[in-house]
């Protein structure tokens, strides 16, 4: 089933090559085609899943990042489908609930909102199961109709962002924004804005330089990158207007969970006067900050650059793969509803919308 089939009028027209659907993961005849984030833009190589349980590791290795890995687990619970269906029911359950556990939990800040729409996933190939559907391309499809929605609520994020920012504008993000950052670009070039961005390295996978540098490239945009311990002097100097990230997780009491680094540029950014805007929508997975579990990655990841030693021998590291920033240091949370404070997600998210 190709993806035209089911989506004729994509919402990634206009994105360039990293943001395009297929250029994120694809599917095909029951094998998963991952980018390869961690070595784009120099190479553009896919990593191969022929299954679920090598979908989950391409997740946990950091194969993609940001949105992807929210397509890549959907397309596993896809290709657990097809292993499903032809197997005895309470065989085919229990496959679609080790693939749903395993895809879910394969990054753990992430792992309450990812279960949520996995298990809506492993739901709709049970019923088509029972009903005699075929339930790879039902899940197939599902995906597919899930991922355009997602780019559609991000539009409408990058559209509320955008109304905020001067008609002359300079951007600092931090690490990979993904869709929210590319439609913000996008949809600033298309209302004649004069935009520009900055971005740090972000190590130690440097998804800025690589990925947030690479789709500013790509849609013409000028883009600058810093190393990741610039971005207060950048402030100081007013050479940026607004400080703008996306986020792994935003809860309910206004606390922003997003790659390790943005709270240091929230700080800077709130000593200089210059307003940090959150974009995407809370979840409501996590009411409270406590509810959110923070990753801690090999420490091995931080000792070196690109697979090339930094350290000596015996040196060692320390990696949390998120930072927590307090409600007190964002401007605004931009979501497909509209523009809040951090103080009011609470009352205007409290009831389950299938758009967040």
């Amino acid at each position: 089933m190709k993806i035209e089939t089911i989506l004729p009028n994509r919402a990634d027209k206009g994105l360039p090559f990293l943001l395009q659907y297929e250029n994120v993961a694809r599917y095909d005849d029951g094998t998963i085609y991952v980018l390869d984030r961690r070595v784009y833009p120099h190479k553009v190589e896919f990593v191969r899943c022929e299954n679920y349980h090598q979908a989950a590791q391409a997740i946990r290795d950091m194969v993609t990042q940001s949105g992807g890995p929210r397509l890549v687990a959907s397309l596993g619970m896809v290709s657990a489908a097809r292993e499903a269906k032809a197997k005895p029911l309470e065989e085919a359950r229990a496959i679609l609930n080790q693939a749903a556990f395993e895809l879910s939990h394969a990054r753990p800040t992430t792992s309450q909102d990812l279960a949520r729409q996995i298990d809506h996933l492993r739901r709709l190939a049970e019923e088509a199961l029972i009903h005699g559907q075929d339930p790879e391309e039902v899940t197939l499809a599902h995906t597919y109709r899930v991922l355009d929605e997602r780019y559609r609520n991000a539009r409408k994020i990058a559209t509320f962002a955008v109304d905020l920012l001067p008609e002359r504008v300079t951007i600092l993000t931090q690490c990979f924004a993904e869709t929210l950052i590319g439609f913000t670009l996008l949809v600033a070039k298309e209302q004649g804005r004069d935009v520009s961005l900055i971005c740090p390295e972000t190590r130690p996978y440097l998804q800025g330089a690589r990925l947030t540098a690479s789709v500013a490239r790509g849609l013409g945009v000028p883009v600058t990158v810093i190393t990741d311990n610039m971005p207060a002097f950048i402030l100081s100097r007013k050479m940026a207007q607004v400080f703008i990230s996306a986020a792994d997780v935003i809860t309910l009491d206004g606390h922003v969970v997003n790659k390790i680094g943005t709270f240091q540029i929230a700080l800077a950014a709130h000593y200089h006067g210059v307003p940090y805007y959150v974009l995407g929508n809370p979840s409501r997975s996590h009411a409270q900050i406590s509810s959110v579990t923070i990753e801690e990655r090999n420490p091995q990841e931080v000792l070196q650059a690109m697979g090339v030693p930094t350290t000596m021998e015996g040196v060692q590291g320390y990696y949390p793969a998120f930072d927590i920033t307090p409600p007190h240091l964002v401007g605004a949370v931009i979501t497909s509803k509209g523009v809040f404070s951090p103080y009011d997600l609470a009352r205007n998210f409290s009831v389950e919308s299938p758009l967040d």
